[in-house]
């Protein structure tokens, strides 16, 4: 899952949505008594559900042989578009307004994440990333810059002809995964605060 759906599962919390995206750049142990840890905690068991999930290993296998070992960044990527483009089914606000929501606590509590996160938090408010993922170009876009810092070149150069094909696999294996997760998501944080 990119940031998009982080947030989505992380909500309504403050402290959580922060943690969904410090979740990117914390590394190791998590002190559980600091402020973001429960949304640090959340963003890795998502990230182990999904990459676990059989729905997700399946859909890996449908990616050209030279794009497979990259295929969970471009998921995660396609996914976050795919939740823009069905947002109505997931989340009782618009689009819109949950982002200006999102825009608004990265800028107003910025001091405290660390200063990688806050770096993407500035870009993700400053380019609108939360919804710029509407566009499926948007995908190709993302991880281009993403194989940009690839030490071996970038294997995402023409990545939109191999993924436009895709396009209708990777929505139909969305919307049976998505309502999974929530669901995985809403149990682990309930385990979580009964502890």
């Amino acid at each position: 899952m990119n940031h998009l759906a982080h947030f989505h599962l992380a909500w309504p919390e403050d402290d959580m949505l922060l943690g969904a995206l410090e979740g990117d750049f914390f590394k190791g142990p998590i002190q559980t008594d600091t402020r973001l840890a429960r949304g640090i905690q959340l963003h890795r068991a998502i990230d182990a559900y999904t990459d676990s999930h059989p729905q997700v290993s399946a859909l890996k296998q449908a990616f050209p042989g030279k794009l497979r070992r990259y295929a969970g960044i471009l998921i995660d990527l396609a996914f976050d578009h795919l939740l823009s483009r069905h947002w109505d089914r997931y989340h009782q606000h618009s689009l819109t307004q949950f982002s200006e929501t999102i825009y608004q606590l990265l800028a107003r509590d910025a001091e405290s994440l660390s200063p990688d996160a806050r770096r993407m938090a500035d870009r993700i408010r400053q380019h609108d990333l939360l919804q710029a993922y509407h566009d499926f170009r948007a995908v190709a876009g993302s991880a281009r810059r993403i194989g940009n810092r690839f030490r071996r070149g970038n294997p995402f150069d023409n990545i939109g002809t191999s993924l436009d094909p895709l396009h209708p696999q990777l929505e139909a294996a969305f919307l049976e995964f998505y309502p999974q997760l929530q669901q995985f998501a809403r149990e682990y944080e309930t385990s979580s605060t009964a502890q």
